[in-house]
């Protein structure tokens, strides 16, 4: 914008009087919005410099109030407030002066290492707008009842006059100086955008003044074209970072609380896994000491000794298998409630969890899901965790792999001839010797050098606690594949 109105700066324009105001209440309101983020912000971290910073947009938003009532020819022929020919034009040049120097002063106090408030920062925003607040009252009343003692720099409304090179000059070498400072000592994305915002201070002031020369021309409706811009790059950068950052913690906390449930589903699951496990051992103890007291029974030694000792081994064993019983019927028939579910929808939901890994590990994602299922009666929490796991297994797979691109397909369809549904998560990694494939489902068992050899097991509980089966092929040419097939619309 600058390039192509500077060389026309001084075409005179027809004066639009709404003009001033329509702009007055747009960069009012930027301003005011861009201190409140930024307060927000020093209320979350308590940094100084953001206070700092915060008042100075604050100090222009409420600046600007005078200024806009002041000028000449918009609400009345020399502006209200009982201002003269040169109000509005200080009132300019001062919160001109207190942007630049609020972010001169931010770096400065950044760097010092009174970088913290230490009290309350409630008490903190409220002093400083009670500070900011009384400064702008008072600078608008010399403004604005002392208008005779003010330096002329208008000879009339519209045209400039000598002296306004010795405003100019002071203002545009103290933006320069914020943007030295902020190129030396920057070190955010909000120095980097507050940067632009000091370039375009300079081109708006120089293109406004020195190149216009008087109001109303194309340069001056351009500088204020230019400098609402510049009001709104900081108020978008915000508002992009708080969107970013709510974002973020919606995700954080949507994942502590799956990390959560998901620690007690794995929990179950390893509890159920382990019964079904030490049930066989423990069933060949029990008819090892009820095979010994009915020989000892038998004997014709009085043997009441070892009979009893048989009869406890026997007793206790009844005693340990009704608690595992119980175990695997907890989690069986759960405590977690059960319902109707889309199984498209909870497969989705668990590639969304895993979106951030699979950015960061270069991985493709192809889905191929069936419309017409029909919906799976099952816990939601446990089928997710289920899906986590054969995907996490996924990723983990192809981490070792060079050379090829990484590929994750999950699929969903109708198991034809049966009204059941398949689900399939396939990778292209390692993939699994069929001397493992074997065994890839027992507890403890992994083909990982820092594997515990317990998801592919808890997968496998999960999907018999449904009524359904786990097993694993070999994808072709590389990788493997992991298919799941459950019931549909069918309890346990």
């Amino acid at each position: 914008m600058f390039c192509i109105a500077a060389p026309y700066a001084r075409i005179p324009l027809r004066p639009v009087p709404a003009f001033v105001p329509i702009y007055a209440t747009l960069f009012i309101f930027n301003e005011l919005i861009t201190a409140a983020l930024i307060l927000a912000q020093f209320w979350a971290v308590r940094w100084t410099w953001l206070l700092v910073l915060a008042s100075g947009y604050l100090f222009t938003a409420l600046m600007a109030i005078p200024g806009a009532l002041a000028f000449p020819g918009i609400f009345s022929p020399t502006g209200l407030l009982g201002a003269g020919p040169q109000s509005a034009a200080w009132i300019g040049a001062i919160y001109h002066v207190a942007s630049p120097a609020a972010v001169i002063a931010a770096v400065l106090v950044r760097d010092s290492r009174q970088s913290a408030v230490q009290h309350s920062p409630g008490r903190a925003i409220v002093l400083s707008i009670a500070m900011v607040t009384a400064l702008v009252c008072g600078l608008a009343w010399v403004t604005l009842a002392h208008d005779e003692i003010l330096p002329r720099i208008f000879v009339d409304s519209v045209q400039q006059s000598q002296n306004f090179i010795l405003v100019i000059v002071p203002l545009m070498a103290l933006e320069a100086i914020a943007l030295l400072l902020l190129w030396r000592r920057g070190r955010s994305v909000l120095d980097l955008w507050l940067m632009v915002v000091c370039c375009a201070w300079l081109l708006e002031l120089s293109l406004g003044t020195l190149f216009a020369g008087f109001r109303y021309s194309l340069g001056w409706y351009s500088a204020r074209s230019l400098q609402l811009m510049a009001t709104l790059i900081v108020l978008v950068l915000l508002l992009s970072e708080t969107t970013a950052l709510y974002a973020n913690m919606v995700r954080q906390t949507i994942q502590r609380r799956g990390a959560r449930q998901s620690r007690q589903i794995a929990m179950d699951a390893m509890a159920a896994s382990l019964g079904h496990e030490i049930k066989q051992p423990l069933t060949a103890i029990m008819a090892n000491a009820g095979a010994g007291e009915r020989l000892a029974a038998m004997a014709e030694p009085d043997m009441k000794e070892v009979l009893a000792t048989f009869s406890d081994i026997t007793a206790e064993g009844v005693r340990i298998s009704q608690i595992i019983n119980d175990v695997r019927t907890l989690f069986r028939k759960s405590t977690h409630e059960r319902e109707l579910l889309d199984i498209n929808s909870v497969v989705r939901d668990a590639l969304l969890a895993v979106e951030l890994d699979l950015r960061a590990r270069r991985v493709s994602v192809k889905t191929e899901m069936s419309d017409d299922l029909s919906p799976v009666f099952g816990n939601g929490g446990q089928l997710h965790q289920l899906f986590l796991n054969l995907i996490a297994n996924a990723l983990e797979a192809m981490d070792a792999v060079a050379g090829r691109s990484s590929v994750l397909t999950v699929r969903s369809r109708v198991v034809p001839g049966s009204s059941d549904i398949a689900v399939t998560v396939e990778d292209t990694g390692v993939g699994i010797g069929d001397a493992d494939s074997d065994r890839i489902f027992e507890p403890f068992f992994s083909t990982k050098a820092v594997g515990t050899g317990v998801g592919l097991t808890i997968c496998r509980v999960i999907v018999e606690a449904h009524g359904g089966t786990l097993a694993v092929s070999a994808n072709q040419p590389h990788g493997t594949i992991f298919r799941v097939v459950l019931p549909a619309g069918a309890d346990e």
